[in-house]
């Protein structure tokens, strides 16, 4: 048994704790009777090596995410469909917005190391994306685009923060809200235009957004929705309405899909976001992994578990 700690430095953003982090991780190591390793990431995906690394020298490891959703999909990446290896979050991002999944007072439980390290291991589920998972939720469309282009924005001097968001939300909007898609699910296509399609293993996603309400990352079901095409004039009262979970407001709008694979194809080149990062390519297969990874909930959490 080992314990690996995988410590994002830059987690958070503006307002990173790295120092913090690094120290209560250091402090808590020390009461482990067990082996445990510290290792700081240096460049994207490398903690997928480390820990892949590790886990073939061990019967069993527990690998603890410090940072934000994209620590915790790195993990995610690295622990798929591997039995001897379960992770967990322990919250150090700008959104955490897997954790919300769980509700406000479970996610706040993610902050005890020792509630983690004597936690459940249960296996959840996970989405494939071509040749990487996802955890949370992955979507295409001009949520997408939005999301991509905050980075870019939110590093210019003026900007910054959260008017990043705004910004790159302007943009994209005046650049077009709709795209052309050919999206395959349970023996249908759909050739046509659309807003944005998202596919939901958790519930939360964009530091707020809560498309399924009802999604859970434990049913072996994606819950995906399908926007249709809308005016730059209607895009605020769609989008809002689909941020809130309200989707069944608007049945001509929004499509709600339950299934196991969603396939998405287009003519070039489009951006996907897979828990908040970034990918590129011309066709993307979401589809449902049942019980891909282990996931370790804090001890005695009292949680969902889908229904057998």
């Amino acid at each position: 048994m080992k314990h690996l700690f995988i410590i994002n430095p830059i987690a958070g953003g503006k307002n990173c704790r790295f120092e913090e982090t690094h120290r209560e991780v250091q402090e808590f190591v020390k009461t482990l009777k067990d082996p445990a390793e510290i290792y700081v990431t240096k460049a994207p995906f490398d903690a997928c090596t480390r820990i892949e690394e590790v886990a073939e020298t061990v019967d069993k490891l527990f690998v603890y995410a410090c940072g934000g959703d994209g620590t915790l999909n790195e993990c995610a990446n690295a622990a798929a469909n591997r039995p001897n290896v379960a992770i967990t979050h322990y919250p150090c991002g700008t959104g955490n917005d897997f954790l919300k999944t769980f509700g406000s007072e479970n996610a706040a439980k993610f902050r005890d190391l020792e509630a983690l390290a004597t936690g459940e291991i249960r296996p959840i589920d996970l989405i494939e994306c071509n040749d990487r998972y996802g955890i949370n939720i992955c979507s295409v469309g001009i949520d997408a685009r939005i999301g991509t282009d905050v980075h870019k924005y939110s590093k210019l001097p003026i900007i910054g923060g959260a008017t990043g968001y705004v910004v790159s939300l302007v943009i994209n909007v005046l650049k077009g809200v709709v795209q052309k898609f050919k999206i395959t699910a349970d023996g249908e296509v759909l050739d046509k235009n659309i807003t944005l399609a998202c596919a939901c293993n958790g519930r939360y996603y964009g530091g707020g957004f809560n498309p399924v309400p009802d999604a859970l990352p434990d049913d072996g079901i994606l819950d995906c929705l399908i926007v249709e095409p809308v005016s730059r004039f209607q895009v605020a009262k769609i989008v809002g309405k689909y941020a809130k979970g309200k989707f069944k407001e608007l049945p001509d709008i929004i499509r709600h899909l339950r299934t196991t694979e969603l396939q998405i194809e287009a003519d070039r080149k489009f951006v996907v976001n897979i828990d908040g990062e970034a990918a590129y390519t011309n066709k993307m297969r979401f589809k449902l992994i049942k019980n891909g990874v282990n996931f370790i909930f804090p001890a005695k959490m009292s949680c969902f578990r889908a229904k057998a």
